[in-house]
């Protein structure tokens, strides 16, 4: 591929100066018209009124809001094997999701990577993590990617090498969140078995017998590994720099089991219950756009505009179809009535649960993540996306 050498370098990862004006901007507590001006990568300038700046471009009325922060995406994992058993290139797997994501409204991504396999049965559980990682940064170095990627690893307590691959991370990964997952057949997300046999018959085509060995074996890593990896999992979290999020808690035991390990947001609660222990106990509550959108959990656990109603969602995920988030934000104003509190679930609060600072609101000094939205049919349609004042959609 050497007639590609030549065009292997950083793309600017900012454009010139300039404004968006007449636009609706979507603030942290209201939608006031307004302009916003960009220099550097960053927002310069907000200013208010219903006027269009010199040279600004026209908006036309739309929605200018922040971009979209992503904790919480299987979408990678699905580029890098697109069918069971194909095994796709990861340089071109991680473009297209880079590209799918941006075209989404996603311009902050932590992209969730499995660590922990399963050595001792051929279960599509083997070890990858580290290779992706490490092809995800020399993409970034070289400016390939149009919004930012940091690393999401989810630890699968029910594996045999969880510590040792989580040994060969450091600080200089950009890890920014460790989730702790426990597929254990009979609790958290598969407290119904029969949902997770189902999902083997489809993925694996796991016959009867295929199944039951399988749930027998990881019953048996369970016993065996449970309490070390748990433990370990979050001493390495703490190593790494990275927030600790806890997965699929379904009793108020867990959420307290969370809390003590250090956990700070909570990843789909399976249970109403769950949801109120994570709000007493000061851990955010994430749940996943799909949940929103179709009215309800695919697994049959709780349904997210249930917790909505009692004042128990503060993140929104896309989890597993990135552009679900943009749509569940704009159902949730609709459910709440109330827009720049359905915009912050899945840009401030994400963002912040994840300890940036720097992206989120409609701000002078933020980076220039932000989203042109026209409502066309009842639905919500981007006219435009920039990340870091480059526009990428």
């Amino acid at each position: 591929m050497d007639q590609f050498v030549a065009s292997a370098l950083p793309h600017p990862a900012v454009s010139a100066s300039f404004r968006l004006g007449n636009a609706r901007l979507v603030l942290p507590d209201r939608v006031e018209p307004g302009w916003i001006a960009v220099e550097d990568g960053q927002i310069a300038g907000i200013g208010f009124g219903a006027g269009l700046p010199a040279g600004a471009v026209d908006c036309g009325g739309d929605l200018l809001m922040p971009g979209l922060v992503e904790l919480h995406t299987d979408n990678l994992e699905r580029h890098i094997e697109p069918r069971p058993e194909v095994a796709w290139p990861h340089r071109p797997a991680l473009l297209a999701h880079d590209g799918e994501l941006a075209s989404a409204g996603i311009t902050t991504v932590f992209d969730a990577l499995r660590v922990g396999s399963i050595t001792s049965q051929d279960q599509g559980y083997g070890k990858y993590a580290r290779g992706v990682a490490d092809e995800l940064t020399e993409l970034r170095r070289l400016g390939a990617f149009r919004i930012s990627h940091f690393v999401h690893l989810r630890a699968e307590i029910c594996s045999e090498t969880l510590l040792e691959e989580l040994a060969e991370f450091g600080p200089g990964d950009r890890i920014g969140i460790l989730s702790l997952m426990d597929h254990t057949p009979g609790q958290r997300q598969f407290r119904d078995i029969s949902k997770l046999k189902a999902y083997w018959a489809g993925k694996r085509g796991f016959t009867d017998a295929a199944f039951e060995a399988h749930v027998v074996h990881l019953h048996a890593l369970q016993d065996r590994f449970g309490a070390s990896h748990a433990a370990g999992a979050a001493a390495e979290a703490r190593r790494l720099g990275a927030v600790l999020a806890s997965h699929d808690d379904t009793t108020p035991d867990q959420v307290a089991e969370s809390r003590g390990k250090g956990v700070a947001f909570a990843e789909f609660p399976t249970t109403a219950e769950a949801a109120a222990a994570c709000r007493e106990q000061g851990i955010a509550i994430m749940m996943g756009a799909p949940n929103i959108v179709r009215g309800g959990s695919h697994s049959g656990n709780v349904a997210a505009l249930a917790l909505a109603e009692f004042g128990l969602l503060d993140i929104v995920s896309s989890d597993y179809v990135p552009s679900s988030l943009l749509l569940a934000a704009f159902r949730l104003a609709e459910f709440w009535d109330d827009l720049p509190r359905a915009v912050r679930t899945v840009t401030e609060a994400p963002a912040r649960a994840a300890g940036l600072a720097d992206r989120g609101r409609l701000e002078a000094g933020q980076r220039a993540d932000m989203l042109r939205v026209a409502g066309i049919g009842g639905q919500p349609v981007l006219r435009g996306v920039w990340s870091r004042g480059r526009q990428v959609g």
